[in-house]
């Protein structure tokens, strides 16, 4: 609170006690009323009904004039870093009203600086997959290929005793160049720069749908998307990506569902639904979800986790139109190009 508010806020309290004091000495004064020295027994109701009506007068005033802090404490007390747009309005009593809104910049400043360092992080964390899905693409998976062929050329000169051996050894060697490859696209997925993000998450989805043990995961996803943009797409992904990769490992669900809609004012909605064992309690979040909600916050996303209909875990990522997405300075969003330029001169 700035020295004008404190000043202001101390001036009108001691002028609430000064009015209730003022009218009770002039009620005193005017009133048919006498009190005796030493008081006399008659008159200790006159008294204690006086005092009685000067408390309550002043609690009213105090508690209109003080009622904004029990709103600014319970916000301090549900507040959550990663759960932005929650604000104190400045409507009502004016008392402190440079509290309120000095505690509202303190948040934007301090959700802005968290989104443009959260930005970096990830912004380095995306280059680092690049890098490593490459080199298992030009150097592992390119020496895996000169084993096949190495080996193809053996297995035809072999005895054929040996021979069938070779072959053994070989269908690892294809295995382990296909684990490589779906690593690779995992880390980096190639089809959500050259064909979008609707090719992208029906890739997704058929990748979990063919673990063979898990899930059986159905697709819903609109074609012709438009007005998400790069960094968008890039956070639908990976938290559509996080979301089955939940299922599959935790929820112990037989089927679920990846549905990606937009909304006729453009705003896009995803939605991964199973019907396992639940949403994990608020404990128990691991460094995946923890992730995901920091990934919604730089596109100014609202992202929920908690009980499907029926049973099972709903995860809903909703995107707001282009136009009325937060950009830097806003409620906790920065632009993804914004903080590759930070990182650029760090």
């Amino acid at each position: 609170m700035s020295r004008t508010a404190a000043s202001a806020l101390y001036w009108r309290i001691l002028g609430i006690n000064g009015l209730i004091f003022a009218v009770g000495t002039a009620l005193l004064a005017v009133a048919p009323v006498t009190i005796s020295s030493p008081v006399l027994l008659r008159e200790v109701p006159v008294l204690v009904i006086g005092l009685v009506v000067m408390m309550a007068a002043n609690a009213l005033l105090l508690r209109a004039s003080l009622s904004p802090l029990e709103r600014l404490t319970a916000l301090m007390a549900r507040l959550d870093s990663l759960r932005s747009r929650d604000r104190l309005s400045n409507t009502g009593n004016g008392d402190l009203f440079h509290l309120i809104d000095q505690f509202n910049s303190m948040l934007d400043r301090l959700e802005a600086d968290r989104s443009t360092s959260t930005a970096v992080v990830l912004d380095a964390q995306e280059a680092e997959r690049r890098r490593i899905a490459q080199e298992l693409h030009d150097e592992i998976g390119q020496s895996l290929t000169v084993v096949l062929l190495e080996l193809k050329s053996v297995v035809n000169r072999a005895p054929a005793e040996v021979a069938e051996d070779l072959r053994g050894i070989q269908e690892l060697v294809r295995s382990s160049l296909d684990e490589v490859g779906h690593v690779a696209r995992r880390l980096r997925p190639g089809v959500l720069d050259d064909l979008g993000l609707t090719s992208a998450l029906t890739e997704l989805a058929g990748e979990f749908s063919g673990t063979g043990d898990g899930p059986r995961v159905t697709r819903r996803v609109q074609p012709g998307l438009e007005g998400l943009g790069p960094d968008a797409e890039l956070v639908i992904y990976r938290i559509a990506q996080e979301g089955l990769t939940n299922v599959w490992r935790h929820s112990g669900a037989r089927s679920a569902e990846l549905s990606l809609t937009q909304d006729a004012d453009g705003g896009v909605v995803l939605r991964v639904v199973d019907d396992g064992s639940g949403p994990p309690a608020e404990s128990a979040v691991g460094s995946g979800i923890h992730g995901m909600r920091e990934r919604a916050i730089l596109i100014g996303a609202l992202l929920t986790i908690g009980p499907a209909d029926g049973g099972g875990t709903e995860v809903k990522l909703e995107v707001p139109p282009e136009g009325s997405r937060p950009v830097a300075g806003g409620w906790g969003s920065v632009r993804w190009p914004e903080a590759r330029a930070r990182r650029a001169r760090l």
